[in-house]
């Protein structure tokens, strides 16, 4: 429906009394990162954000020097909410020779999976020019990591800003990369089992196969940035 007829229809609707079914309501965007707090995160497993993920000029940043230098605890964080069908929107930057990425469908359940990654797949945020895992097809920037090769040239220049988008909707799984479409594949097919077979997760039994969860940052070791995040269901 175009948005000035769901308008029209508010006004009708509401001199009339009546109201507009949901499924026909535009669905609207939520912020998981209000940009002063880490509310609405957690350590994966855990009830609290590790201290080495820190509240920077807006963005969620994970300083992992504070690791080493001040104690400060670290690990993937993941939303306290989970998703099914989604529109997922943020801007990410990384360090120099850095690693980092996006996880969904994430199981948060740490007695049956001992890592984010034993479910959830990845769009991979990374150094391309400095990480060595920038030379490995599947592992580059915007990848679906070690599943689908993107397309290349849409990255930007490292301690640059770089806006994703992932959107997993009845399955079907796109990836966005500063507005180009990086990666376009089908899941839970065969196609799809086939891809898992041929990865690095084919001893995982549950890894891409549970089309619902948490969104998970990881952390990789080294310094990188996010702000923006929204998440649309669909």
């Amino acid at each position: 429906m175009y948005p000035f007829l769901i308008g029209a229809i508010v006004i009708l609707n509401t001199f009339f009394g009546t109201s507009i079914p949901d499924e026909q309501k535009p669905k609207e965007w939520i912020s998981l990162f209000n940009g002063k707090n880490t509310k609405g995160w957690h350590k994966y497993g855990k009830t609290s954000v590790g201290s080495a993920w820190k509240v920077e000029d807006g963005s969620l940043f994970f300083d992992a020097e504070s690791i080493k230098t001040a104690g400060a605890e670290g690990g993937d964080i993941v939303t306290d909410a989970s998703f099914s069908n989604f529109h997922l929107k943020l801007e990410w930057k990384i360090s120099k020779n850095g690693n980092s990425g996006i996880i969904f469908w994430v199981q948060d359940d740490t007695a049956k999976y001992k890592q984010v990654w034993f479910t959830g797949p990845e769009m991979q945020v990374l150094d391309n020019d400095g990480h060595p895992d920038g030379k490995i097809k599947k592992h580059r920037a915007g990848n679906l990591y070690d599943l689908i090769e993107g397309k290349e040239g849409a990255v930007n220049k490292v301690g640059e800003w770089n806006l994703v988008e992932i959107i997993s909707n009845n399955g079907k799984l796109d990836f966005y990369l500063n507005g180009t479409n990086v990666v376009s594949t089908t899941y839970g097919d065969a196609d799809w089992k086939n891809l898992i077979a041929g990865s690095k997760f084919k001893d995982k039994p549950d890894f891409g196969r549970i089309f619902s969860g948490h969104i998970a940052l990881q952390d990789h070791g080294d310094k990188v940035w996010y702000r923006n995040i929204m998440i649309k269901k669909l």
